[in-house]
Formats: C-alpha cells, sequence, structure tokens
C-alpha cells in the first residue's frame, strides 16, 4: 500500500499577473511557479504518515507540461518523497478533468491506503478537487484537516468548519484528505534531501496513457483583474467635526445613506 501526494503549481504570489489580450487567461510568461502553499502541509503529513500507515513508498503526483511541473517534484522529492508522477498535459483542465486523472494515476501505480491534497489551490481556488477525488476512488473524505492521529488503519481527522468550529470524525480505510494550514510544519528541502532528490525516479504519463479526455466540463472566458482600491481618507478635526464629514461623504460620495 502506498501514501499518494497531490500537488499543483501555482505561481508565486510575488508574481505579476498580466491578463491575455482576449481575456482568455493570464500569459506565462516570466511567471515564477511554485508548488501551492497547501499542498505543502499535504506533503509533509504524507512524509509524516509514511511509517505510522506502513505504507511502502510516498509519491507525488502532479499535473501540467512535464518540463515544467518536474521542477516542483524535485522540491516534493527532496522533502523526503519517494518517487515523483507527472500526468503530462495542458495546465487548463478543470478540477473534475483533473481529479479523473489522477485517479487513472493512482490505479495505474498500484493501491493506496491514503490520498492527501490541499484544501485548494491559491490561484482558482475552487476547493472541489479533494471531494471529487475521493468520490472517483470510492472511498471517504475530509475537507481542511488541521489534525490527524492514526491508530492502526483507523484515522481520527479534525477538520476546521465556519465560526471556528471543529470536527472530528474516525475514517477506517483508504480515504482522500485535504490539508490546511496548522496541521503541520512544511520542512525545507536539506542539501542531502536535494541531492538525494536527482536520483529519485519520476515516471511520466501522457493523458493517452491513462484513457482520460483532456475535455474539461467548466472554464474560464473572462479574466479580469481585481479593481483598484479607493484613496483612503483620513478624518481629522474633532469628533463632531469627523462625524458631520463621514455623514456628508457616506451620502454625496459613496451614496449609501
Amino acid at each position: 500500500m502506498n501514501i499518494f501526494v497531490c500537488i499543483k503549481q501555482v505561481p508565486d504570489t510575488e508574481t505579476k499577473i498580466q491578463i491575455k489580450e482576449d481575456s482568455s487567461g493570464i500569459t506565462q510568461d516570466n511567471i515564477k511557479w511554485v508548488i501551492n502553499p497547501y499542498d505543502e502541509f499535504a506533503i509533509e503529513e504524507a512524509i509524516k504518515l509514511k511509517q505510522s500507515l506502513g505504507a511502502e513508498k510516498v509519491f507525488a503526483i502532479c499535473l501540467g507540461p512535464q518540463k515544467r511541473v518536474q521542477d516542483s517534484l524535485r522540491v516534493a522529492l527532496a522533502m523526503g518523497c519517494d518517487e515523483g508522477l507527472v500526468i503530462d498535459c495542458e495546465d487548463n483542465l478543470d478540477s473534475l478533468a483533473t481529479a479523473k486523472s489522477i485517479k487513472a494515476c493512482i490505479e495505474k501505480v498500484g493501491a493506496f491506503s491514503l490520498v492527501l491534497t490541499g484544501k485548494g489551490a491559491i490561484d482558482e481556488n475552487s476547493q472541489a478537487l479533494t471531494q471529487q477525488l475521493a468520490a472517483l476512488l470510492d472511498v471517504p473524505h475530509a475537507q481542511s484537516v488541521s489534525e490527524i492521529k492514526t491508530e492502526g488503519s483507523v484515522l481520527t481527522v479534525q477538520r476546521e468548519v465556519e465560526s471556528g468550529s471543529k470536527e472530528v470524525f474516525k475514517i477506517t480505510g483508504p480515504c482522500v484528505l485535504g490539508a490546511t494550514k496548522g496541521l503541520n510544519t512544511p520542512r525545507y528541502p536539506s542539501l542531502p534531501g536535494i541531492m538525494k532528490a536527482k536520483k529519485k525516479p519520476i515516471q511520466i504519463f501522457s493523458m493517452a496513457d491513462l484513457a482520460v479526455s483532456t475535455d474539461s466540463y467548466t472554464s474560464f472566458i473572462d479574466y479580469k483583474p481585481p479593481a483598484e482600491k479607493p484613496q483612503t481618507k483620513i478624518l481629522n478635526g474633532d469628533v463632531n467635526a469627523q462625524v458631520l464629514e463621514l455623514v456628508d461623504l457616506l451620502k454625496n460620495e459613496a451614496k449609501v445613506l
């Protein structure tokens, strides 16, 4: 039995995003690609759980153009994953097409005891892959997981819900879990880990190898940059004068009164 961890390449948060002229997407020139931050928690937890679950290997899976995504897979391998798996395709698949591709890849490699994902990706932020992958694999799942405890084949997972509340589940057998911040502190790749990662195997699968269609069920057609934030106004004077000026601004400028 193996552990699989799904990672996605996303633009670095400091990257200046530019929209294509036809508004169909973002230009990918000069983008610095990094591992999705939530996926780093998934990688760390997969490495930690390998021994307690008696897993043979930890496989890191990444979907996208093979030349590009191998850089992120090497980082995951340097952190401690055993092997990398590339699903070579364009990176514009929606979450369901992505989930179908990952399912086919997992089934091609072998049986699993656990699949870990990030709770969502910081680019499109659909937060749907975990649930869709679990449904396709026909196994239980939990999203936004902030704690995992193992006892044999039983996992006790704690997940965050709204208003700061938490839910606790006991899950038996293979499952899919979506990691969130607070689950652990991801390690930095060490120099020995980076050197070892160069020798670790990476398998490359095409969509034809997996017999999966590249057709997506949803697509984005009109990308727009966020609206610029209006200039902040600071009110001066005594409290009464500030109140009068604020009311005037709300009525005549913001027009919300």
